[in-house]
């Protein structure tokens, strides 16, 4: 049933005579119709008296851009420190709906409300328009992407015929957020407005900027930081916030998510997720840079029970506003385009290829089909500076007490490692595709070539942070899986042009490359225990599969993947080698005292596992008993890892060291 077309409120007399939609309320005197039929534009005064405010002017929330904190509104700064210690909630008050007509029944406000929407709908419309004529009202903040020479710039070119127009315009954040009061109860009873503690927010942001922010850069450090050292983190987009806070989780001190009354970072981690979440689908959020943000860091989420679709699924959805918004391509491709500022083409070019690592990552861990093809995109390549760019405005007193010190160094890996993401591209393109061509020896060879000029520092230089030592064992680890991908395929088929003569030591050396990279793989991982950076209980030598197990056993309270690859595992050694696998049976294991204790926290709904090895996706009957392998020496599993901070680094999915979608190419 279609909805019934409403009279504006306020009309000329010439729309009011012809019985006509006017625009007044919209663009003012003179309207759309009036000017196109080059006619005096005559308002009655009564009118006028009546005529609503605009809607950018009724809402003090349009005068700060989203990303600088637009929502929720602003409480005093004095209410950060004076209302809440260190161990107090921060409560952020809810926004208001907008209400722009109190009188009348609800009928009448629905219908006004569908008025409203139409008018910000024309108006934005306008305001494109205007800014493609160059002509613009007010001073621009969202992208607006017209494409290349097809879809609407073919038909905005009509309107400047004599000069090229660029593909990307800025035009005003003209819609606020805005809320119904059931959406508004919703979200406050899932927590969204009450941020932790001012302890807890500092450890998370130190923990984020440490570690998540050096692999992906995809917020402006200088508005979060400057904001929480002002008392004023409220001011922050909440969307944003409780992303950055959930990516941040494993790398806090337990103490703090046990002051915030989680029993563990996991469940934290999941409430985080679940505010974060709640607010992506209800909160009314319309900037598609704010949402961009955050579907990437929601992409580090995993539950261990839907087979890891959420990383594919939110990397899609950043992917796919990437595209919409245009930050695959150039804005200065034609010409250069003025009215974007360079802070903007940082941030634009950080979040453009930080998608394109993911997507060329997870589709290489996931086994899936890329979504970004290059061949469409002219983004320049990213540099140090892009990374670099939004600390420029910190104090240095913030930046020593919330930045790792060798930042600059870490921003250079970064570089690296997005040129390791677009070789691995062209790999996968060449070995890996459904209908593929057999591919030329030229190609090979230059390829091969393109992935040595990738080639990583053997050692890290004297003097860095821990982040920075793991984040160059990070590099080499992709590095490591790079060539695995490449030289895996050629040992059991050879390219087209190479003779015949030399097939079977052509494919004996491809099988060299590929062993001595999965070598190097475990000298890395021995490396991380011999310089104590996993705090390896004294020498011993260990099989790939007794370390992976060993570590699954420990990180499995953490990681809800770790107990699902424990569980793939343990069945294959009892299938292989069940004389080796003692115990190695679905027998039921006693975890009541862990599931009874992680009830009555009523926290999270995350179990936080103790000293067993149930899979949190099992049946309360069919839980996996820990398997004890054949080790040479006695290891003590608790003293394998005793830094969290470390551990946290090495293992999860938002860090800078993703140990486990770095081997997977090797299974």
């Amino acid at each position: 049933m279609s909805g019934r077309r409403h009279r504006s409120a306020v009309a000329c007399q010439s729309c009011r005579r012809r019985k006509v939609r006017c625009s007044l309320t919209v663009t003012g005197v003179p309207c759309i119709g009036c000017a196109q039929d080059r006619v005096e534009c005559v308002v009655d005064a009564r009118a006028k008296l009546q005529r609503r405010v605009p809607m950018r002017c009724l809402s003090s929330l349009n005068n700060v851009s989203p990303r600088e904190g637009s929502w929720p509104p602003r409480p005093s700064s004095s209410s950060f420190h004076n209302g809440s210690s260190n161990s107090q909630a921060i409560r952020i008050p809810s926004p208001r709906p907008r209400v722009l007509h109190d009188e009348g029944t609800p009928a009448d406000r629905e219908r006004h409300g569908e008025q409203d929407t139409i008018q910000d709908e024309e108006r934005n419309g306008i305001e494109i328009a205007a800014a493609i004529l160059g002509k613009p009202e007010r001073a621009g903040q969202v992208p607006f992407y017209t494409s290349d020479q097809i879809g609407l710039t073919s038909a905005l070119n009509i309107c400047s015929p004599e000069r090229t127009l660029p593909r990307h315009f800025l035009i005003p954040s003209y819609i606020s957020t805005s809320l119904s009061d059931d959406d508004r109860e919703y979200l406050d009873r899932k927590g969204v407005f009450t941020l932790p503690g001012n302890e807890a927010c500092a450890s998370l942001l130190r923990a984020y900027f440490y570690h998540v922010h050096p692999i992906m850069p995809v917020v402006e450090v200088d508005h979060f930081l400057n904001n929480f050292h002002a008392g004023r983190l409220q001011e922050q987009n909440i969307l944003l916030v409780w992303c950055v806070f959930f990516a941040a989780v494993n790398f806090i001190p337990v103490s703090i998510c046990q002051h915030e009354g989680y029993e563990c970072r996991k469940a934290m981690k999941t409430a985080m997720y679940s505010r974060a979440k709640c607010m992506y689908n209800n909160g009314g959020e319309r900037d598609k840079i704010v949402l961009l943000q955050s579907s990437l860091l929601l992409g580090f989420w995993h539950s261990g029970m839907d087979e890891h679709i959420e990383p594919w699924y939110w990397t899609g959805i950043a992917v796919s506003l990437c595209q919409a918004l245009g930050l695959h391509c150039d804005p200065d491709s034609t010409r250069y385009n003025a009215s974007i500022t360079d802070r903007q083409r940082h941030l634009w070019r950080r979040l453009w290829w930080s998608c394109f690592f993911r997507d060329r990552w997870l589709g290489l861990t996931l086994g899936r089909p890329v979504r970004i093809n290059l061949n469409d995109c002219d983004m320049p390549m990213p540099s140090a500076a892009d990374l670099l760019s939004s600390v420029d405005g910190l104090s240095q007193e913030i930046v020593d007490a919330f930045l790792p010190g060798d930042l600059q160094q870490m921003a250079q890996y970064w570089v690296l490692l997005i040129k390791m993401s677009k070789v691995l591209g062209d790999v996968l393109a060449l070995n890996y595709r459904a209908f593929r061509p057999r591919p030329l020896l030229e190609q090979v060879e230059a390829l091969e070539s393109e992935i040595m000029q990738c080639r990583p520092p053997d050692k890290y230089e004297l003097g860095l942070s821990r982040p920075a030592i793991f984040y160059q064992y990070h590099l080499q680890l992709h590095y490591q899986a790079l060539l695995i991908t490449f030289y895996r395929p050629y040992g059991a088929e050879v390219p087209d042009g190479l003779h015949s003569a030399y097939h079977e030591e052509w494919q004996h050396r491809m099988r060299l490359h590929a062993d001595a990279a999965a070598s190097r793989t475990n000298d890395i991982v021995e490396a991380l225990a011999q310089e104590n950076l996993l705090n390896f209980a004294g020498p011993m030598t260990l099989s790939k599969l007794n370390m992976c197990m060993m570590v699954m056993e420990e990180f499995q309270k953490v990681y809800s993947a770790a107990s699902i690859l424990r569980g793939i595992f343990t069945k294959a050694i009892q299938h292989l080698c069940p004389e080796d696998a003692v115990n190695a049976t679905t027998s039921t294991v006693d975890s009541t005292s862990s599931a009874t204790s992680s009830s009555k926290t009523g926290t999270s709904k995350a179990v936080c596992t103790a000293d067993v090895t149930t899979t949190e996706t099992s049946a309360p009957g069919n839980r996996i008993s820990p398997v004890t392998l054949p080790l040479e020496g006695n290891l003590d599993v608790s003293g394998i890892i005793s830094n969290d901070s470390i551990v946290d680094v090495l293992m999860d999915e938002a860090s800078i060291f993703n140990f486990w979608g770095t081997l997977g190419p090797m299974n």
